[in-house]
């Protein structure tokens, strides 16, 4: 009879054991454009180390407020280092955490079946002419990196003034895809990992690297980070992760650490 219970105990302990596992969480806040990725690299982390991530997916700026209202997250990763920034200057960044992990570019798009060919992206760019009586679909330009990339490129290229009364600005960049997708827009600028994501659209041009700043995507641990975080961050840098980043168009940063 003791045995018996014995032998049951143990049976019962065993199977708890996943289930202790699955209850270590990790919340992640991370730009919305890094979705199709971060959904392979969770899963892959979630099956290796049995720690769920928790994963919110927004503008990096709408993200990196509620962090700073207080919401209890472990790993931000943003789409530009001005946000990231903003986390670090007022100390909500845990010491020596924080990495450049990704690079990505910045391209127009156009509806699949736009007659659209390839447009050359230069000097005196007339993107409103090309839109004709379309719209522009863009990322929120005041405070969403995408729309910050695209509008300083215009500027810079000469076409701001003249697109400027035809753009359709959106909550972050997927909603600016997704407009194009559906036929709402004639024109958009995205991130090329969008893009190709994106069934909807094809790529019609790219921005000049130098009419913006660089894109690139830090990661950091915030200042209230559960251990299992450390975890999570790790394989970000992994070259599991960076074969994962890769295959949907992102350039890796940095050397993978294991």
């Amino acid at each position: 009879m003791l045995r018996c219970t014995a032998l049951a105990l143990l049976l019962a302990l065993t199977a708890a054991l996943p289930a202790q596992a699955q209850d270590k969480t990790v919340t992640v806040y991370a730009a919305v454009s890094m979705k199709n990725a971060l959904d392979d690299i969770d899963a892959a982390f979630t099956k290796t180390t049995g720690i769920k991530v928790v994963i919110s997916l927004s503008a990096s700026s709408a993200l990196a407020k509620a962090i700073d209202r207080g919401m209890p997250v472990d790993v931000f990763a943003s789409a530009d280092l001005d946000w990231m920034d903003y986390l670090d200057k007022k100390k909500l960044l845990k010491d020596d955490s924080r990495s450049n992990l990704l690079g990505n570019r910045l391209v127009l798009i156009a509806p699949k079946e736009s007659k659209l060919g390839n447009v050359t992206i230069g000097q005196d760019f007339d993107i409103a002419r090309l839109a004709g009586d379309g719209r522009i679909a863009i990322a929120d330009v005041l405070t969403v990196p995408a729309g910050k990339y695209a509008k300083t490129a215009l500027q810079k290229l000469g076409g701001w003034a003249a697109a400027e009364h035809k753009l359709a600005e959106a909550v972050n960049v997927r909603a600016a895809l997704e407009m194009v997708g559906r036929g709402e827009a004639s024109l958009g600028i995205v991130y090329e990992t969008d893009a190709k994501v994106e069934p909807r659209v094809k790529i019609v041009g790219h921005f000049p690297e130098d009419s913006h700043p660089a894109i690139i995507y830090p990661v950091a641990l915030t200042a209230t980070a559960k251990p299992e975080a450390l975890n999570y961050i790790a394989f970000m840098r992994s070259n599991a992760a960076k074969m994962i980043f890769e295959k949907y168009g992102f350039t890796v940063l940095i050397k993978p650490t294991s």
